[in-house]
């Protein structure tokens, strides 16, 4: 109740003054009402119009996804064929103005949509294989020549007037990579296929790449050329300084299937220094992680480590300041095993492959399971033997 009210009821009379007061009293208390609930529906409506400005700029894709735009329907059917079979996405499907049907039959597979395609590629040049410090070229062709200048061009000195002497010519060998068939077989259940929370794309390039890598990495090295790459292992040796074009110098450890026991690091010296200057500088240590083990116990005269770990976790370790490349593949330290190689290997060795990776999907050969046969041609050889050097452990 109001006091005015209350005075009215007590039958006291009220001025003009205070009926003025409690008016305004009340219009300002009306006008506060009023203003708060302004203030809530313009927020409202804000929030409202920051909606509508989030959704229209959903709309508006940002120029780095227009690649993605334009590989999504060859991905979706990718996608749908490796989950059911239905291929019917992929025929006729055009990509950059290639049609994939004629680019591969379905009885030979699909090529993999670009996406998965350079997720293996980069997993590929990330692990430790050759192929890491190689030389690497796209190829369209069944096979890749190499063109090596071996010797050095003659050359004479000539006066103004003095007779011009003839110089010799150099000498080129041509050698020739094959491409050979590599194929990886992954399998998946149909269960898991039709999970489609399952990311078939990721699974399949992981398990594609992880094969692929595993057979590259030891056909680089030990490869006898038979339907895989040649390695460079698989060729002779001949002490450093006297080998011929074909044969790979070699230096000894000075002690047979260990290192010399009184002066142990000059083996590894002697590598470094059989290698000719040109190739030195950018050239890197090959070893498995059993020899690096051994490696990184020597000492210099000094009484310092020739083996120097890696300062950030992608950087190699370093030997007498050139890097380190772990390959499983090598061979272990025994009598005269080259265990230890040293070279600049982008010189020293090609790998040629196709940049086109087909996959077949088999629903019949592995019931329950689906197998992919995932099929790419890769080749590998020594293109320049004088870039590459190796250390046998013998006595001599």
């Amino acid at each position: 109740m109001s006091k005015t009210e209350e005075m009215s009821r007590a039958g006291g009379d009220v001025s003009p003054v205070a009926e003025v007061k409690t008016a305004v009293a009340g219009f300002i208390s009306d006008f506060k009402g009023f203003q708060s609930d302004i203030q809530q529906r313009l927020q409202k409506q804000e929030e409202k119009m920051t909606m509508m400005e989030r959704k229209s700029a959903g709309f508006q894709r940002p120029v780095l996804s227009a690649s993605a735009d334009a590989e999504a329907p060859h991905q979706k059917a990718f996608d749908a064929y490796l989950r059911s079979g239905d291929d019917d996405g992929l025929r006729g499907l055009e990509l950059e103005g290639k049609a994939m049907s004629t680019a591969v039959a379905g009885d030979g597979g699909y090529l993999v949509d670009p996406q998965t395609a350079e997720t293996i590629k980069s997993t590929l040049s990330a692990t430790a294989s050759i192929r890491a410090i190689a030389n690497v070229v796209q190829v369209e062709a069944t096979s890749f020549d190499v063109l090596i200048d071996h010797s050095e061009l003659g050359h004479g000195w000539a006066t103004e007037t003095g007779a011009t002497t003839e110089t010799s010519t150099s000498a080129i060998d041509r050698i020739t990579i094959p491409l050979h068939e590599l194929s990886a077989l992954p399998k998946a259940s149909q269960r898991l296929l039709d999970d489609s929370a399952f990311d078939i794309e990721n699974w399949l390039a992981g398990r594609i790449a992880d094969k692929f890598a595993r057979a590259e990495a030891g056909a680089f090295i030990s490869g006898d050329g038979v339907d895989k790459p040649t390695g460079f292992l698989t060729y002779a040796t001949q002490p450093a300084g006297s080998e011929a074009w074909g044969e790979l110098g070699h230096v000894t450890s000075g002690a047979d299937g260990d290192f010399d026991p009184v002066n142990p690091a000059d083996a590894i010296v002697d590598l470094v220094y059989a290698l000719a200057a040109e190739y030195r500088a950018n050239a890197t240590f090959v070893m498995n992680s059993k020899t690096a083990g051994a490696v990184r116990k020597l000492k210099d005269a000094d009484g310092r480590f020739l083996w120097a770990d890696g300062l950030a976790a992608a950087e190699p370790a370093r030997l007498m300041g050139y890097p380190v490349l772990i390959a499983e593949d090598m061979p272990d330290i025994a009598t005269w095993a080259p265990a230890i190689a040293f070279g600049d290997f982008s010189a020293g060795y090609t790998v040629a492959e196709r940049p086109d990776l087909r996959v077949l999907r088999d629903p019949f050969s592995a019931k329950p399971h689906v197998l992919f046969y995932a099929t790419k041609r890769v080749g590998g050889d020594v293109s320049d033997f004088a870039a590459i050097k190796l250390l046998k452990f013998a006595a001599s």
